[in-house]
C-alpha cells in the first residue's frame, strides 16, 4: 500500500466511526501524533525517550504529551508538542483524524491520539532532554503475522492484555503499542 492509499483509507476509515471519547475526569490530558511519512511504502514514527524524562523513562511512544492550558485544541498540543520534541514543523502534517482516547494504567494519563500524514521530508532533531531519538517503522511491519504479541498482565486485582511489538531490537509496548492496535484495527477488513 502507498502512502497516499494508507492516508485516504485511514481518514475515510475515522470519519465513518464514532470515537471513543474519556469524559474529563481525574486523569492527565495528553495528545500524540502518529505520524505517516514516505518512505517508499509508508511508515510510522516513534520517538524513543530519553532515560532523564519526569515519565515514562527510556519507552518509545508517539510524539507528543501533555496538554497546556494554552493549547487551542488536542490536535494543537499534539502538534506544538511533536515540534518541540523532535522538530516535526506543525505546517508538515495534513491530519487525517482523531484514533480513541487511551489510558494509561500505571501513570494516570488519557491520551487523545492524531493521525496525520508527513508529504515533505522532514529533518527529525530529538531535543535530546525528552527524546533521545526517533525511531520509523514500516507499516507492512506491524502488519506481519507475529508483529503483534499479546500477554495478560494483571494490576490492581484486574487482568489486562498488554501488547507488544518489537522491531529492530526495541520494544513497543503498553499504551503506545494498543494506539497501534486501535490504528491497524480501521484496516481488519481492508483488501
Amino acid at each position: 500500500m502507498r502512502l497516499d492509499e494508507l492516508a485516504a483509507l485511514t481518514r475515510q476509515r475515522l470519519a465513518a466511526r464514532e470515537r471513543r471519547v474519556v469524559p474529563p475526569g481525574p486523569l492527565v490530558r495528553a495528545a500524540v501524533l502518529v505520524p505517516l511519512v514516505d518512505r517508499g511504502e509508508p511508515y510510522l514514527v516513534f520517538a524513543k525517550r530519553t532515560d532523564t524524562v519526569g515519565s515514562h523513562r527510556g519507552q518509545i511512544g508517539f510524539p507528543g504529551g501533555t496538554v497546556n492550558p494554552g493549547d487551542a485544541s488536542l490536535l494543537e498540543a499534539a502538534l506544538r508538542e511533536c515540534e518541540e520534541e523532535i522538530g516535526l514543523p506543525r505546517a508538515a502534517v495534513e491530519p487525517l483524524g482523531a484514533l480513541d482516547d487511551t489510558e494509561t494504567f500505571a501513570t494516570n494519563f488519557v491520551i487523545t491520539p492524531w493521525v496525520g500524514v508527513v508529504r515533505k521530508p522532514v529533518a527529525w532533531r530529538p531535543d535530546g532532554e525528552e527524546i533521545e531519538r526517533v525511531i520509523e517503522v514500516p507499516f507492512k511491519a506491524l502488519l506481519e503475522p507475529g508483529g503483534l504479541r499479546v500477554e495478560h498482565w494483571e494490576r490492581d486485582g484486574v487482568r489486562r492484555p498488554v501488547y507488544f511489538f518489537d522491531y529492530n531490537g526495541d520494544t513497543i509496548w503498553g499504551a503506545t503499542a494498543r494506539i497501534v492496535k486501535h490504528y491497524l484495527d480501521l484496516f481488519a477488513d481492508a483488501p
